[in-house]
């Protein structure tokens, strides 16, 4: 193998991996980006390709490249992106020499990475999907951003390790669902192009999740094509392919906790709330974070009370009026909610104080967000 690239070309698609490599020891090699280059035949280009996986999240990409001879190597991601990165702005040329090693040379600066064979490198999970969709990359954006948070984190509830992703009985509508047993997100958005053809729903893992967040913050996103089948997933933006393996098992059936019946809607401006809670949330149990929130004719109290270190109170003034209401929650929840809802004004929702209360932005109907109360 030996090609020239351009230096900005290669630290791009070389910061794509760092996340993903594997840095446990179970697998070395796992650590590793396998580079393969390639001389372009007929109308088909030739380049370099660079790919990364963790055996359950795979990601690849082509780059142009000026190949003098094809070939492959695999060497540390880390590594060769921490080289990388403190090279001049000129051209780079790699060159992989018969006993695995990677020569780097750019200007008068000159290295050798020891690497393996492609050979040794363990098989991308990838496919060819039937059918793809293209989602507009915000509208994919806000949805993972508006969810993944309310993820479990509990790797015994596997099931509950990712966000939900279904198509409802709308024509071209989606949901994504997330839940940790405490709260609760999702998202409804309709797509221009209904050909994703998923019969039942599927779950995204939340480490493939936040690639693909990645993937569509980039200045250059601007659609993403989405296919799903088996047991995989994958996304793609331009010349980068994402591929998961999905989530297997059943996620619950959400639709018991959303609220049925919302008796009392008060609208109150986010970051007036925000900043309340978290001044509260000072002198809360530093376990439970738990705060009440007590409603009564044009106020708010929210209040904490910890025996070891004292207590706290802020009112604030909304438009309420009807019975006494005293709820609590753990506030790390509402303020996740609030801080990824990113709305000037939320409708905050309630029934009594043993319901599940709601999260709507006033310009929003269709996105969510669930917490359950706790005893304070």
């Amino acid at each position: 193998m030996k090609l020239s690239i351009n230096k900005g070309e290669l630290q791009t698609g070389l910061s794509r991996l760092q996340s993903i490599v594997e840095k446990r020891n179970s697998m070395p090699i796992l650590a590793n980006v396998l580079i393969e280059a390639t001389k372009g035949k007929g109308k088909q280009p030739g380049g370099l390709q660079l790919a990364a996986t963790d055996l359950e999240v795979g990601i690849q990409s082509n780059h142009e490249a000026d190949v003098k001879t094809a070939g492959g190597v695999t060497v540390s991601a880390k590594k060769l992106f921490e080289i990388v990165r403190e090279l001049p702005d000129e051209d780079i040329h790699l060159e992989a020499t018969a006993n695995a090693y990677l020569e780097i040379q750019c200007a008068r600066s000159n290295f050798t990475l020891a690497g393996t064979s492609t050979e040794e490198y363990p098989t991308l999970p990838s496919f060819t999907p039937e059918k793809t969709a293209s989602v507009a990359a915000p509208t994919l954006g806000l949805m993972i951003e508006r969810t993944m948070y309310a993820a479990s984190v509990d790797e015994t509830r596997y099931n509950l390790n990712g966000v939900y992703f279904e198509v409802l009985d709308e024509p071209g509508r989606i949901r994504m669902v997330a839940t940790d047993g405490h709260r609760l997100a999702t998202v409804d958005r309709t797509l221009s192009d209904d050909s994703l053809g998923l019969d039942n729903g599927v779950i995204i893992p939340r480490k493939g999740l936040g690639e693909l967040k990645k993937l569509i913050d980039e200045d250059d996103a601007d659609e993403i094509d989405l296919a799903f089948e088996g047991n995989n997933g994958l996304a793609r933006k331009g010349a980068v392919t994402l591929v998961m393996r999905l989530i297997e098992g059943d996620f619950p059936n959400y639709s018991q906790v959303l609220p049925k019946k919302i008796e009392k809607n008060v609208v109150i401006p986010s970051e007036e709330l925000s900043k309340a809670l978290r001044r509260v949330a000072l002198l809360s149990s530093e376990r439970s974070k738990a705060v009440k929130l007590e409603f009564s004719d044009g106020r708010l109290t929210i209040s904490s009370n910890n025996p070891d270190l004292g207590d706290a109170r802020e009112e604030l003034d909304i438009d309420y009026a009807g019975e006494d209401l005293a709820i609590g929650f753990n506030a790390k929840y509402l303020l996740d909610a609030l801080s990824t809802l990113k709305a000037k004004e939320v409708r905050f929702g309630l029934q009594n104080e043993l319901a599940p209360a709601q999260f709507v932005p006033t310009d929003d109907d269709d996105t969510l967000a669930v917490v359950m109360p706790m005893r304070v």
